[in-house]
């Protein structure tokens, strides 16, 4: 009978507003108090021996607002990057060697926001030849930097370009800088925005523009405007430029001219990596000898 009070006594009494209010209140002061003790714990442990390295753990590791969309982001949808793990790999051992740093991206697509996260506190801008598909990507990642470009080439005169690019002295390696104003030489990018030509680039990714028909852009111009900004860099380090879909013949063919096998230092699957010096500490010229050049790029990349 005692006992059956009792549960009665505690059934009002759960029953009641203020009791409720008065529970939680405990509760919350409970963790507030286990808390602070852990935190007083951990500082008293850490004084001296540990404080440093506490503190640049906690500054390594805190989470910026694009880092934790682009978790969300990836894991609530079907969408994967286009690059597999091995390949993005490369890129992110770079990445965690330079941050913060500059990186530009050629293209926009579904791994831009994994790029722009992998790069806190960096400036990450990409490059995109497709205005309705800058804004239907964007419409999902508002924070991140695009840029449309308009490019002069086309994938079916990567031969010839190739081929006689010699002959024009604005695309020769001592006059093609500044490309911004190099209008003669049709592998110069001479219509992207400022913040291309104003910026040293520590990291370049081309992934883009489209090369995989004969009217599309292809990656000729990037390709070749990416290697003059990296031989022309002005402050420390190399520039590493990745290059993907090295399978087609364009872009090989344009990778070993223009960024040099001396300088690739890794691959995976298709994707290259150069490591480009500067113009100071470069000793490679390309040999001007076109009449050789020419009989084996028209025999690796036809015009079509």
């Amino acid at each position: 009978m005692i006992q059956d009070k009792s549960k009665l006594s505690k059934h009002h009494l759960l029953e009641r507003p203020w009791f409720i209010a008065v529970a939680l209140a405990g509760l919350l002061g409970g963790a507030v108090l286990i808390t602070s003790f852990i935190r007083a714990t951990d500082n008293t442990l850490s004084l001296c021996s540990t404080a440093k390295n506490t503190a640049v753990s906690i500054a390594e590791y805190s989470s910026t607002p694009i880092q934790l969309q682009s978790i969300v982001y990836y894991a609530t949808s079907h969408t994967v990057p286009q690059q597999s793990f091995q390949e993005i790999s490369i890129s992110l051992n770079v990445l965690k060697d330079r941050l913060p740093c500059n990186f530009l991206v050629f293209g926009l697509g579904r791994d831009s926001l994994m790029w722009a996260s992998l790069n806190p506190g960096g400036t990450t801008v990409f490059l995109e030849e497709d205005p309705k598909w800058i804004e239907a990507v964007l419409k999902d990642a508002p924070s991140l930097r695009a840029h449309h470009v308009q490019y002069r080439t086309h994938l079916s005169q990567a031969g010839r370009l190739l081929s006689t690019y010699r002959s024009e002295p604005m695309c020769l390696p001592d006059k093609a800088f500044p490309i911004r104003y190099n209008e003669k030489c049709p592998l110069a990018l001479t219509s992207l925005p400022d913040e291309f030509y104003d910026t040293e680039w520590d990291l370049i990714m081309v992934d883009a523009p489209k090369g995989y028909f004969a009217l599309a852009p292809g990656r000729m111009a990037a390709i070749f405007s990416s290697a003059v900004m990296a031989r022309n860099r002005k402050g420390n380090g190399t520039t590493h430029i990745f290059l993907h879909d090295v399978d087609r013949k364009v872009e090989k063919a344009f990778a070993n001219e223009f960024l040099c096998e001396k300088y690739k230092v890794n691959s995976a699957g298709r994707l290259w990596h150069f490591e480009i010096p500067n113009a100071a500490n470069m000793s490679d010229q390309p040999v001007d000898d076109s009449a050789d050049m020419s009989a084996s790029t028209s025999a690796v990349i036809p015009d079509k």
